[in-house]
């Protein structure tokens, strides 16, 4: 088994937090894993994207050039990632924010709501999870209750206070991405 995923969207998005964790996830599960942060000039709002990839087998490097999975949470992140893609790979998209019809028919296509999901939850910071919730559910290689442990191992302790949030977060995405 391997997996290879690309995450992307704004700075302040939770895009490298999901990363850790789905990285730190697959390390509890027994995989090897990669994660390679990029980040814009920018701090927030600027670009941010990282690599994570999951194996079976030892990962001889952190790029990739054609992902089995894109997650992505705004419209200029879909814009630049969309045409790396596998053939028959999957794009998990934030439809709160991304209002286009995508380029390739060769793909699985996952909307998620996510914006609009954590504004009910009362949190617009949690759409990350909504995201990551999706995706777990559609992939179905790592548990959701070993990302959950692992959610106080990867978020800064002053963020605890919503690891609660963060896990209904995850809940929501993963039975919105079941139907």
């Amino acid at each position: 088994m391997k997996e290879e995923i690309i995450l992307a969207g704004f700075g302040g998005q939770g895009i490298m937090l999901i990363g850790k964790l789905l990285a730190y996830a697959g390390m509890k599960e027994g995989f090897e894993v990669s994660w390679m942060p990029s980040y814009g000039p920018e701090m927030r709002g600027g670009t941010a994207n990282c690599i994570v990839k999951i194996s079976t087998k030892r990962i001889a490097s952190p790029l990739s050039s054609n992902p089995d999975s894109l997650i992505v949470m705004n419209l200029p992140s879909l814009e630049k990632f969309e045409s790396y893609m596998n053939n028959n790979g999957s794009i998990y998209f934030n439809s709160s924010l991304i209002k286009k019809e995508l380029v390739r028919k060769d793909i699985n296509i996952v909307e998620v709501p996510a914006n609009d999901i954590a504004k009910d939850l009362g949190n617009s910071k949690v759409a990350n999870m909504v995201m990551l919730g999706a995706y777990l559910a559609k992939k179905d290689f790592i548990s959701i209750d070993i990302v959950k442990e692992s959610l106080s191992k990867v978020l800064s302790a002053r963020r605890h206070n919503l690891l609660l949030m963060n896990e209904e977060a995850l809940d929501i995405g993963a039975s919105i991405s079941k139907v």
